[in-house]
């Protein structure tokens, strides 16, 4: 019977795509046997990441071919398109996956995740090779979308459109996809109709909806105005609050003071029953990645909510996803990206915008 071994990995982007590296630390009996980490030159956060798997698995193989692998990585993204549950449609991303299957035996490997404050030592592993290739480069940093528009090649333009107001928006009350699962509004049906009217003279060719009945009657007033079928897609539906659904903050912190402290310090804690903002942004993430792949170059809506969009426009900065606590989406406002289907260059061309909601 073979060895068993711990591997943990992780990759980055100074940018997205940027200066990159991984780092994988492989464990045997709790102990570190191997550290790897390499600058990758300019890639993505998923492709970096993807890249430390793939070392992490070659530096077990080398040790014993049929050695048993636990691989734990707080991309929930890799995690989840390497244990089969999403499904992975980038072409780049999939000849990563199967160099990764290549490494070692599939049988013999198994996939977890974690969050990232348990990841910390192949994290430092990556931005000290980071931290080595920046101080050594000159202080020019390649401006990507300047040179990115001056060429003829075309992105995927996606229009995220939150839905429009229920009973529980104007309290801020938490609105996940609980039981309550409100409608709208006769204001968010108001609502609804304008943004409807604006993004038909975007003349978008897809129309993506999270499947929830409050995006649904909002993508249904889009349907009407465009003529679009509604594709219903679930990684596009809200954070699930678990049992917080429906209350106020005022009474969360009452009922769940403890809880609602560590969920308002760190992204990984999930609120009791629900998802952490870290899960939330991987879906994101998996999200971005299938709508690319399935509509290069063209104009998608997607009609989503309030923490999907704060997640998603985190993921498209590069920002921490601390960083979504600094945010606020109007209901039915149009958040604009484009993508580059090439290598995922992502630009944020507008965000929040209600012009077209005069009287709201």
């Amino acid at each position: 019977m073979g060895r068993e071994f711990l591997v943990r990995a992780d990759g980055g982007a100074r940018g997205n795509p940027g200066a990159a590296a991984f780092g994988a630390v492989v464990y045997e009996n709790g102990k570190v046997i191997k550290e790897i980490n390499e600058t990758i030159g300019i890639a993505s956060n998923n492709v970096a990441e993807y890249r430390g798997l793939i070392a992490g698995l070659h530096a077990v193989h080398s040790i014993d071919p049929t050695g048993h692998v636990l691989v734990e990585m707080d991309s929930k993204l890799v995690i989840e398109q390497m244990s089969g549950n999403w499904k992975i449609k980038h072409p780049d991303m999939r000849a990563l996956a199967k160099q990764a299957r290549e490494s070692h035996d599939p049988k013999l490997v198994k996939y977890k995740w974690i969050p990232r404050g348990e990841n910390f030592a192949a994290d430092k592993l990556v931005n000290e090779a980071l931290d080595g290739v920046v101080a050594k480069s000159t202080p020019h940093r390649v401006n990507f979308l300047t040179e990115r528009f001056q060429t003829s090649d075309l992105p995927t333009t996606i229009y995220f459109v939150r839905h429009g107001e229920t009973i529980l928006t104007p309290q801020r009350r938490f609105s996940g996809v609980g039981e309550i699962n409100p409608e709208l509004t006769e204001k968010g049906q108001m609502q609804a109709q304008s943004v409807a009217e604006e993004i038909a003279k975007r003349k978008p060719d897809f129309l993506v909806a999270s499947p929830l009945r409050r995006t649904t009657q909002t993508a249904e007033a889009i349907a009407r105005e465009t003529g679009l079928k509604i594709d219903f897609d679930p990684l596009w539906v809200e954070c699930d609050f678990g049992v917080w659904d429906g209350l106020t903050h005022a009474q969360v912190i009452e009922e769940y003071a403890e809880e609602y402290k560590q969920w308002t310090s760190s992204v990984a804690y999930a609120p009791p029953q629900g998802e952490s903002y870290e899960e939330v942004t991987a879906r994101v993430q998996q999200g971005l990645s299938n709508l690319v792949a399935d509509y290069p170059a063209k104009t998608v809506v997607v009609v989503t909510h309030n923490m999907t969009i704060r997640c998603m426009v985190a993921t498209a900065l590069g920002a921490p996803i601390e960083s979504i606590f600094h945010m606020d989406v109007y209901p039915c406002s149009i958040t604009t990206l484009n993508i580059w289907p090439s290598d995922g260059l992502i630009a944020v061309r507008t965000f929040s915008e209600r012009g077209h909601l005069p009287n709201f």
